[in-house]
């Protein structure tokens, strides 16, 4: 069974970022059913683990539902993150959020964000995209950026033709990817450069 995660990172209820996830989730569960059968999807809305991810910075671990969230994003064989753009980035609790995830490496990731205008649009590039490298993940080529006048507006047939372009990609990506699907951290034996100071002290 294929395990698919879809995070949603929009602040209200309703959200044009849980429209867009929506979206994506049913377009990519049916290209990876297409390849892979069943597919198991999880749907993670940071909105409600806003409080937990607050204590967690501060304590420096997730408890509770949020730590099955972390969980369940570190097990996942392919990710959709969907988050909303906020001074021309994602938002700052979508970051706190993803400070939590050890490691994504070798999982496919299909990078997608909401905003007012296109001219945000960029943001999936030099934002998510690096985020993303950074914590091991692969993302799809194809990201999905929908501005206000995507979601029902006259962008709507383009961006449906992007999801599916997208979805596709990252099935293709899940199905026969030839990269390993590690969960460990590649810096795990590696020693903090704090104790090491500490160390050196008489």
């Amino acid at each position: 069974m294929t395990s698919l995660v879809v995070v949603s990172a929009g602040l209200r209820v309703p959200s044009t970022t849980a429209q867009l996830a929506d979206q994506l989730s049913a377009a990519a569960a049916r290209e990876l059913g297409l390849l892979e059968s069943p597919v198991e999807v999880t749907r993670v809305e940071v909105r409600d683990h806003a409080h937990a991810i607050a204590d967690a910075l501060l304590t420096g671990f997730p408890t509770g539902s949020l730590a099955e969230a972390v969980e369940t994003i570190s097990a996942a064989d392919a990710l959709v993150i969907v988050t909303p753009t906020f001074q021309a980035s994602y938002s700052g609790l979508f970051k706190a959020f993803f400070d939590l995830i050890p490691s994504l490496a070798g999982v496919p990731v299909l990078l997608a964000a909401t905003g007012g205008t296109e001219r945000h649009s960029l943001v999936l590039e030099y934002a998510l995209r690096p985020l993303v490298s950074y914590l091991g993940g692969v993302s799809v080529p194809t990201g999905v950026y929908a501005a206000t006048a995507d979601l029902g507006g006259p962008g709507a047939p383009k961006l449906g033709m992007r999801i599916d372009r997208a979805a596709a990609e990252l099935a293709t990506l899940t199905a026969g990817s030839p990269l390993p699907r590690r969960r460990q951290d590649d810096f795990a034996d590696v020693t903090p450069f704090e104790e090491q100071l500490r160390r050196l002290r008489p």
